[in-house]
C-alpha cells in the first residue's frame, strides 16, 4: 500500500501576502514603458497602519544641563591648558625655549670657530674642543682650519686635528696648532 501524496502538491503556487491571486497558469504581465520613462509601480492595497514601537521618552532638562556642563567642563580645561602653557614662566613654552637656548648655548661652547682657542676634553678617545678664552692657562690649541669633505687631512703647518662625521651634516675636520 502506498502513502497518499501530501496535500500540497497539487495546489496551485501561493502568492506573497498582499497580492492579488492569479488564475493558475496564467502570469502575471506588466505592461512594458518605453526605455526613459518610469515605471509604473503596482498598485498597493491599504492596510491599517501598525504601531511603530515605543516612544523615546521625553529628555528632562536636568540631564540636558549635565551634558552641558560636562562639555563646557572639557573645553574649559583644554583652553586653561593652552592659556597655563603660553603664559607660564616656569613651565609649558618658556621651559621649552630655556632648554632650547640651554643646548644651542653648549653646542657654540664646542663648535669652535677659526681664530678660537680650545682645550681638547679627551684627546685620544673621543675628542672634544672646549671654547676657552685665548688669555688662560687652559687654552692648549688655537683653530686654524676648518676642511669640508671626508678623509680630509690637516697639512704639517697643524699640530693637531679632529675628524667629525654627521649624519645629517657635512664631514669636516678641524685643524689645531699649539698655543
Amino acid at each position: 500500500m502506498s502513502a497518499p501524496p501530501p496535500p500540497y502538491q497539487n495546489q496551485p503556487p501561493q502568492q506573497p501576502y498582499g497580492y492579488p491571486q492569479q488564475p493558475h497558469g496564467y502570469p502575471q504581465q506588466q505592461p512594458q514603458q518605453p526605455y526613459g520613462y518610469p515605471q509604473q509601480q503596482p498598485q498597493s492595497y491599504a492596510y491599517p497602519q501598525q504601531p511603530r514601537g515605543p516612544q523615546r521618552p521625553q529628555r528632562s532638562p536636568l540631564r540636558a544641563l549635565i551634558t552641558a556642563v560636562i562639555v563646557l567642563a572639557i573645553f574649559g580645561g583644554g583652553a586653561w591648558y593652552v592659556w597655563d602653557y603660553n603664559t607660564n614662566p616656569n613651565g609649558g613654552k618658556a621651559k621649552a625655549e630655556a632648554s632650547r637656548a640651554a643646548r644651542a648655548a653648549e653646542n657654540k661652547k664646542h663648535d669652535p670657530q677659526i681664530g678660537d682657542c680650545v682645550k681638547v676634553q679627551d684627546p685620544h678617545g673621543d675628542p672634544l674642543p672646549e671654547i676657552v678664552d685665548c688669555g688662560s692657562t687652559e687654552a692648549e690649541y688655537k683653530t686654524g682650519d676648518r676642511l669640508y669633505g671626508p678623509d680630509k687631512e690637516c697639512g704639517s703647518k697643524f699640530d693637531y686635528g679632529i675628524q667629525f662625521s654627521s649624519r645629517r651634516g657635512a664631514d669636516y675636520t678641524l685643524c689645531f696648532t699649539k698655543v
